[in-house]
């Protein structure tokens, strides 16, 4: 089975379960994103890994647009430290990147105050700072179980 026929068949069931959850356009295109992010590729009955990320897609690239060009920085910083972000064990590992991943929430959420002058949008990138920052200071204290 190839890599198109598998997209196909994650759209497809993505797209009924779309219809049957309302239809909401934001929701369809996160799944979207998340089955093409997520798709296998599959080469002679081979499973190589998911699929790679079309970053140009997605805005970033020489057709960024002003609105992702405002948070190019930011992304740029959190991939690079999640990036290098480690830990001996998965638990560790994944501390250490998703404390590096809120990092980067709170530095977009800090461009989004900066820059947007709609009172709703400033309200949910409060919201986000707020949230993030507690749940960073709870990560930062996890210790593993001895």
């Amino acid at each position: 089975m190839r890599l198109h026929t598998i997209a196909a068949l994650s759209l497809l069931a993505l797209g009924v379960t779309a219809c049957e959850g309302g239809g909401d356009p934001v929701q369809q295109a996160l799944r979207d994103a998340s089955s093409e992010r997520q798709a296998a590729t599959v080469v002679d009955g081979k499973v190589s890994g998911p699929a790679p990320v079309d970053h140009a897609a997605m805005g970033h690239g020489p057709a960024a647009t002003p609105g992702n060009q405002a948070f190019a920085a930011s992304e740029t910083e959190m991939h690079r430290l999640m990036a290098e972000a480690s830990g001996e064990t998965v638990d560790e590992a994944y501390i250490a990147k998703m404390i590096a991943h809120h990092e980067g929430a709170v530095a977009m959420a800090q461009v989004a105050l900066r820059e947007s002058q709609d009172p709703e949008i400033r309200r949910m990138a409060l919201a986000v700072i707020d949230a993030q920052t507690r749940e960073i200071a709870e990560m930062r204290a996890w210790r593993p179980a001895e």
